[in-house]
Order: structure tokens, then sequence, then C-alpha cells
């Protein structure tokens, strides 16, 4: 809508209910997992029984809570150690990826442009199933010829975090390169010629321009990580994470501890969000004043 255009009463009222309908979709669900919570019953969905913080601290033979599930726990620190070490891995490789084809001189630039971003057409699950066969094949290969087992190469801890770069790293280049066209090539090109080397240039002219994208990418990526079940649920081995976790307990069993779990990251993220709108608010007085 622009607001400097003349518009009728109905197409007002329309706009409002149109956005207003539109975020109530989204906030829904959000707020029904999050109530239900706290509801003092054994079943994931209404009636409503009551408050309660069982789901969350209970210890008991009826019932255990988030707190007190050590699988839980495992698997929740399996997702953060996991999307920490993919997240640093595709923010480092996808920002060098993204300088490289800034370059005019590099080489098949086309072609591997092409490979690169292949993780984001193909689906997730065939990008799972191709790189288990994949390690695998390799794995028997290395066993059958030297007599040497490969931990590495059978469904695993280091093979979910492979999988798991394999499309991070795309998604940061592509954020990364986003705001590296709208870089000014004669700042790099004046650092030059004070004698800087083309590494320094890098280091103290781009990066420092890129570092809201980086920081940004970074996020994005570990997000993309800690989320992942289409991928990961092929590669993963005796070490689950939180989204693997909670898709084979809703298979077999479902107890309002799922409700939990869900409550605790919407309110981890919430809090994110709202500390990265007031530093944006700060930052843009302290610009304008």
């Amino acid at each position: 809508m622009i607001r400097s255009l003349p518009t009728t009463r109905t197409y007002r009222i329309s706009y409002f209910v149109y956005v207003s309908l539109f975020f109530l979709f989204l906030i829904m669900p959000l707020a029904a997992i999050s109530v239900l919570a706290f509801n003092d019953s054994d079943f994931i969905a209404l009636p409503w029984n009551g408050f309660t913080l069982d789901w969350f601290f209970a210890n008991n033979d009826a019932r255990e809570g988030v707190f007190a599930d050590e699988n839980l726990m495992q698997s929740i620190s399996t997702s953060l150690s996991t999307g920490i070490i993919v997240a640093l891995m595709s923010t480092v490789i996808g920002t060098i990826a993204a300088l490289l084809f800034e370059e005019e001189d590099f080489h098949f630039k086309g072609f591997l442009y092409f490979l690169a971003i292949a993780p984001l057409v193909i689906p997730g699950v065939i990008l799972g199933i191709s790189i288990l066969i994949s390690s695998t094949y390799v794995g028997t290969t290395i066993e059958n010829n030297f007599g040497i087992d490969v931990e590495f190469f059978r469904p695993s801890y280091g093979l979910v975090v492979l999988g798991q770069f394999s499309f991070g790293a795309t998604y940061v280049m592509l954020l990364v390169g986003a705001r590296l066209k709208k870089f000014d090539r004669t700042l790099e090109e004046a650092a030059l010629s004070l004698k800087a080397t083309r590494l320094q240039s890098i280091w103290y002219v781009t990066i420092p321009y890129l570092r809201p994208a980086i920081i940004g990418a970074f996020i994005v990526a570990f997000l993309l990580s800690f989320s992942n079940i289409n991928t990961t649920i092929f590669l993963v081995g005796s070490d689950p994470t939180l989204p693997i976790d909670l898709y084979s307990r809703i298979r077999f069993s479902s107890t309002p501890v799922l409700n939990a779990i869900s409550f605790l990251i919407v309110l981890v993220i919430t809090i994110a969000a709202i500390i990265n709108f007031i530093l944006s608010v700060r930052k843009n007085k302290a610009k304008s004043t």
C-alpha cells in the first residue's frame, strides 16, 4: 500500500484484515504450542486441565520434564555443537567463495558457481541419500583395500556435519556475495596503492565492510543446521540431533514434553529477535545524532 496515494475506506479495512489474518496464521500455531506446554495433561493437545511446570522440571515415574530427560538434553547439546561447527565452516568457506566469484579472472567461474548452488536445487532428501551412498562406498573401498575401518564414512556425527555444511556454505556464499556486489572496489585499489598486499586489503578493507553480512550469514547457517531433518536423517549415527530426536519421539509417543521444548526454542528466538531489534534501534539513533 502506497501511503501517498488516496485510498478508500473499504481498501483500508481489507488491507488491515488481510495483514491481521496473515500474522494470525503465523502466530497461532506457536501460541498454541506455548500454551499447551504448561497444560496439566498427559496428552499433547486440549482440553486444558490446569497450569503446571511438570513438563519442564518433573522427574518421577509419572512424568519426566525437559531438563530431567538426559537423552533430550544430549540431543540439544548435539544440535548446538553441530550448528556452531557447521556455521563456522560454512561462514569461512562461503565467504572465501563469495570473494573468489567476484574476481574477474577466476577461471571456470560459471561452471563452478553452478556446482556451488547445486545443493539449493537438489532436494535435501536426495542430498542426504547421495552423501550416504558416496561415503559408504568410499569407506567400504578403504576397508577392503587397506583393512582400515574409517568411522567417519559411516552414519555418524562427522557425516552429519559434512552433510549440513554442503548446503550451509552455499547460503553463506549467496548472502555475503549479495553485499559484496555493492562494495566500492576503489577502496581496495586505494589500499593497494598504499603498498598493502592483496590479503591485507581484503582483511582490513573488504572484510570490515562485509561484517554485517558475515554475521547474518553465520546466524542463518546455524539456524539451518539446528533445524535440518531431511538431510540429517540419512546421515545421523548414535548421537541424534534435536529434530531427529523429536521426530522419533512423535512417531511412537507424544507427550507435552514436545510442546515444552518447542516453547523453549520459540522463547530463545523471540528474545534474540527483541535484542536484535533494540540494538538496531539504538544503532539508528546513534547514526541520526
